[in-house]
C-alpha cells in the first residue's frame, strides 16, 4: 500500500486548500471520505465472499469424506450381517428338527390376539356435562336470530 506519513498528508492538505479553496474544501473532503468508506466496504465484502467460498469448498470436501466413511461403515455392517446370517443358518440347519408338539404332549392354541375396545375416547374427553352447560349458559340447541330475539324480548305490558 502507499506509505503516507504525516508530512505527506500535510502537504496534500495544503495543496488541496490552495487549489480547491477554503469554501469548497469541507464538501470535497466529505465526498472523498464517503468514497473511501465505500471502497473499504467493497474490499471487505470481497474478502468475506472469498473466505465464504473457501469455507464452502472445505465443507464440501468434508461432506464427501463423511459420506465415503458412512458408505464404508454401511458396507462393513452389511457384510458382517450377511456373514452372521449365513453362520446362523448353517448352525440352524445342523441341529435336529424339534418336535411340532409341546413338551407336555398336547396341542397348544396360539395366544389370543389384541382387540381394540372400540371406545371413542376423543368423544369422552371432549364431552362437557349438561349441568355445566346449563350453569354457564352454553347453548346446546341452534336457534335462528329471530327466535333468539323473541326469546329474550321483554313481555308486553298489559294495559
Amino acid at each position: 500500500m502507499i506509505d503516507l506519513g504525516f508530512d505527506k498528508l500535510a502537504l496534500i492538505g495544503a495543496v488541496a486548500l490552495i487549489v480547491i479553496g477554503p469554501e469548497r474544501l469541507p464538501r470535497v473532503a466529505r465526498t472523498v471520505g464517503h468514497l473511501l468508506g465505500k471502497a473499504q466496504r467493497y474490499v471487505a465484502d470481497v474478502k468475506a465472499e472469498v473466505n465464504r467460498s473457501i469455507e464452502l469448498e472445505e465443507l464440501k470436501k468434508m461432506k464427501t469424506e463423511f459420506e465415503d466413511a458412512a458408505r464404508n461403515v454401511e458396507q462393513t455392517v452389511s457384510q458382517e450381517m450377511g456373514q452372521a446370517r449365513s453362520d446362523l443358518e448353517q448352525a440352524w440347519g445342523d441341529t435336529p428338527a424339534a418336535d411340532a408338539t409341546p413338551a407336555h404332549g398336547g396341542w397348544e392354541p396360539p395366544p389370543p390376539q389384541y382387540q381394540h375396545p372400540k371406545k371413542n375416547w376423543r368423544l369422552k374427553r371432549g364431552a362437557v356435562p349438561q349441568w355445566y352447560k346449563q350453569r354457564h349458559g352454553v347453548r346446546t340447541r341452534a336457534q335462528s336470530g329471530a327466535a333468539r330475539v323473541a326469546r329474550f324480548r321483554p313481555p308486553k305490558a298489559r294495559s
